[in-house]
C-alpha cells in the first residue's frame, strides 16, 4: 500500500520526488562597486607597507641629517615625494571607492631660488598631512587585509556589509588627509580651475569674431573694392551702368557698416561704456520680440569687467525669452545688496529652461562662475521662469580727469 503524503512526510511537510534536483544553496549578490571595495581593502596592506617604509625611511634620514648641509635638502625632497604618492593615492580612492576630493593646488614659491622652494616644501601641510597618512595606513591596512582575506572564506554571506563599513573608514582617511588645507586652499583651487574656462570662453570669442569678420563685413568689402573697380572702368565708356553700379556699392557699404555695428555691439555696444547699466539694458529691451520692462537701481556704476559680464548676461536671457519662452511680457530688475550685484530676468512664459541641458544657460554659469559669481534657475514646466544672478561688487576705477562715473 502507498503511504499518503501526510504519513510520509509528518510535520516536515513534503518529501520531493526522487528524481528532482537538490536547490540550489543560496546567492549573495556582489555588484562591482562591493568588489571595487575588497579590492582596495586588500590592498591596503602592500600599499600601507610601500607608503610606510618610504616615510619612515626618507623623513628620519632626512630629520636626523639636518645637522648637516644635505639634511634639509633631503627632507623637503622627501615631503616632495609624500605629496606626489599622496596623488596617486586620491586616484586609487577614487577609482575604487568614488572619493572625489579637491586636487591640492602646486607648490609655487613667490619668488625664484632653491632657499624659497625649500621653505615652501618644508612647511608644506598638504606633505605633511599625506606623510601622516602613509605613517596609519599600515597598521589598518594589516587589520583590513585580515578581516577581508579571511572573511572571503569564512564570512562570506556578511563580507559586502564589512566590506562597506571598513571602506568608509579608508573614505574618511583620505577626505581628511589627503585634501587640501582649508577652504582658502580648496577655493584657491576652485579660481584656478575657473581660469582656465576664462581662457577657454575668451579664445572661443575671439575665434568668433574673427569668423564673423571673415565671412561677414570682410567678404562684402572685397566684392565691394571690385563693384567698384568695375564701376571705374565702365565710367567713361557707359556713364550710366556705371552710376548704377556705384549706386548698388552703396547699398553695400550701409549693409557693411551695420554689421561692423552689430559685430562692436557683440564686442562691448558703445552705449554701455557712455552711459551704463541702465541705459544698455533698456536698449537690449527694444530688440526683445517681447514688451520688457527694466528697471536698475544701482548707486554707482561696478567695475567695467563686472558691468561687462551682467549686460552680456541679461542680453543672452533676453534672446532665450524671444526665441523659446513664448512669453507675453518680461522683467528685467538690477540692484545692489552689500558687496553683490544682482540680476533677475522674469518672464511669463511656458517654462523648462534647464541649465543641464548644454544650451547657453550653461555657458553663462561657467562664466558667472568664473568671476565668483551665481547663476540658478527655477523654470518649471508650464513658467514662470526666473533666473538670480549674482556678481560680486567691485568699485569703478576712477576715470582719467580724477573723477568717478556715476550712473545715470
Amino acid at each position: 500500500m502507498n503511504a499518503s503524503p501526510h504519513s510520509a512526510t509528518g510535520a516536515a511537510g513534503r518529501v520531493p520526488p526522487a528524481d528532482s534536483a537538490p536547490l540550489p544553496p543560496p546567492r549573495f549578490a556582489f555588484g562591482a562597486a562591493t568588489w571595487k571595495e575588497i579590492l582596495f581593502l586588500l590592498l591596503n596592506l602592500p600599499m600601507g607597507i610601500i607608503g610606510f617604509v618610504y616615510v619612515v625611511t626618507t623623513l628620519s634620514l632626512g630629520a636626523g641629517l639636518t645637522v648637516t648641509v644635505v639634511g634639509l635638502p633631503l627632507l623637503a625632497f622627501g615631503l616632495v615625494g609624500c605629496r606626489l604618492v599622496g596623488s596617486a593615492e586620491r586616484a586609487l580612492a577614487r577609482s575604487l571607492l568614488g572619493v572625489r576630493v579637491e586636487t591640492p593646488r602646486p607648490l609655487r614659491p613667490s619668488t625664484f631660488g632653491f632657499m624659497q622652494w625649500l621653505w615652501v616644501a618644508l612647511k608644506d601641510p598638504v606633505a605633511w598631512r599625506s606623510a601622516l597618512y602613509l605613517f596609519i595606513r599600515l597598521p589598518w591596512g594589516i587589520f583590513t587585509f585580515s578581516v577581508t582575506l579571511t572573511s572571503l572564506f569564512v564570512a562570506w554571506p556578511v563580507l559586502p556589509f564589512l566590506a562597506r563599513g571598513l571602506s568608509s573608514v579608508d573614505r574618511a582617511l583620505v577626505r581628511g588627509l589627503l585634501q587640501p588645507s582649508d577652504e582658502l586652499e580648496r577655493r584657491i583651487a576652485e579660481l584656478e580651475s575657473d581660469r582656465g574656462v576664462v581662457v577657454d570662453t575668451a579664445a572661443a570669442d575671439l575665434r568668433r569674431i574673427e569668423r564673423d569678420l571673415h565671412d561677414g563685413a570682410q567678404a562684402r568689402l572685397v566684392a565691394l573694392a571690385m563693384d567698384l573697380g568695375l564701376a571705374r572702368e565702365k565710367l567713361l565708356e557707359d556713364p550710366e551702368a556705371a552710376a548704377k553700379m556705384v549706386d548698388e556699392a552703396h547699398g553695400e557699404v550701409k549693409i557693411a557698416l551695420q554689421e561692423l555695428r552689430d559685430l562692436a555691439r557683440g564686442i562691448h555696444p558703445a552705449i554701455l561704456t557712455d552711459r551704463g547699466l541702465d541705459a544698455a539694458l533698456s536698449s537690449v529691451a527694444t530688440r526683445c520680440t517681447v514688451p520688457v520692462e527694466v528697471t536698475v537701481d544701482l548707486p554707482a556704476r561696478p567695475a567695467e569687467a563686472i558691468e561687462g559680464i551682467a549686460y552680456f548676461t541679461v542680453s543672452e536671457l533676453l534672446q532665450n525669452v524671444s526665441k523659446h519662452s513664448r512669453a507675453s511680457r518680461a522683467w528685467v530688475e538690477v540692484w545692489r545688496s552689500a558687496d553683490r550685484l544682482m540680476i533677475q530676468v522674469r518672464d511669463d512664459g511656458r517654462g523648462g529652461a534647464d541649465v543641464s541641458a548644454g544650451s547657453g544657460l550653461a555657458g553663462l554659469t561657467e562664466r558667472l562662475d568664473s568671476v565668483d559669481g551665481l547663476f540658478v534657475v527655477d523654470s518649471p514646466a508650464g513658467g514662470p521662469t526666473l533666473v538670480t544672478a549674482e556678481l560680486p561688487w567691485r568699485d569703478r576705477a576712477p576715470a582719467a580727469g580724477g573723477a568717478r562715473q556715476n550712473a545715470r
